[in-house]
């Protein structure tokens, strides 16, 4: 190979090398600064890239806790509230509990109780956790209604707080509680009838407030001649006047 070959090929590879040489050094600028980058902005991970895509999902929904796990999280329906119940009611059902002879449950009847069974009563007032005031409002209660005063008939025997026989009714006692019966029963049948009074009261009033339908016409028909209800013509009845009619002429004086 001759001296001027040789040169050519060194010129060659020189103009090749200085050709790289930019090429290296602008690849490696960009690589590093993409390196300080991503190691600087999270956002710039690959990672973080795809979820900042519109349509990307994320890579790990957050678990939700289990409702079950956590009862305060249940959505508790509303409780019913109870509707309060009656004091009288409540030691009624104390004696009830403690005395079941003398104060038997509803269906069973009631049984005729010991005239002065109230003082027996305040003697377990302490046991049965109620006062005097509510021991005798529950008496009270007892011993009023129709289930009461059908058990007080002439000569039943009254009880105490045990059951045993503790007396008598009387025919005067026994009176009075029919007399109480007829009372209720009459002030029922008085309200069922102002109540009846007043349903046909509305009714009436609701029809009187009602248009009334208009009556069809009936048709007219012409009267016959000669009929009492035909018209007559005062023409035709007109009787003409006759020459006799006419008053004579007075003589002149």
């Amino acid at each position: 190979m001759g001296f001027e070959q040789l040169a050519e090929l060194k010129k060659q590879l020189a103009a090749a090398r200085a050709e790289a040489a930019p090429a290296a050094k602008t690849g490696a600028k960009p690589a590093s600064k993409h390196a300080s980058n991503a190691a600087s902005n999270p956002a710039s991970k690959p990672g973080a890239k795809a979820a900042s895509k519109p349509g990307a999902r994320p890579a790990r929904k957050p678990a939700h806790p289990r409702r079950d796990a956590n009862p305060a999280a249940v959505d508790a329906k509303p409780a019913v509230e109870a509707k309060p119940v009656d004091p009288v009611v409540k030691s009624i059902g104390r004696l009830q509990k403690r005395f079941p002879i003398a104060f038997p449950k509803n269906p069973a009847p009631k049984l005729p109780l010991k005239v002065g069974i109230f003082e027996d009563l305040v003697v377990h007032a302490k046991d049965l956790s109620l006062s005097e005031a509510e021991l005798r409002d529950a008496i009270k209660t007892w011993c009023r209604g129709s289930r009461y005063w059908k058990s007080l008939v002439e000569g039943a025997a009254r009880v105490d707080l045990t059951g045993a026989e503790a007396g008598q009714v009387t025919a005067q006692e026994a009176a009075g509680a029919q007399r109480l019966q007829a009372h209720r029963a009459n002030r029922s049948a008085a309200k069922t009838a102002a109540a009846t009074a007043t349903a046909a009261q509305a009714a009436d009033t609701a029809d009187a407030a009602a248009p009334a339908e208009p009556a069809a016409a009936e048709p007219v028909s012409a009267p016959q001649a000669g009929s009492p209800d035909a018209p007559v013509s005062n023409e035709a009845t007109a009787a003409p006047a006759s020459p006799t009619d006419t008053p004579p002429a007075q003589p002149e004086a």
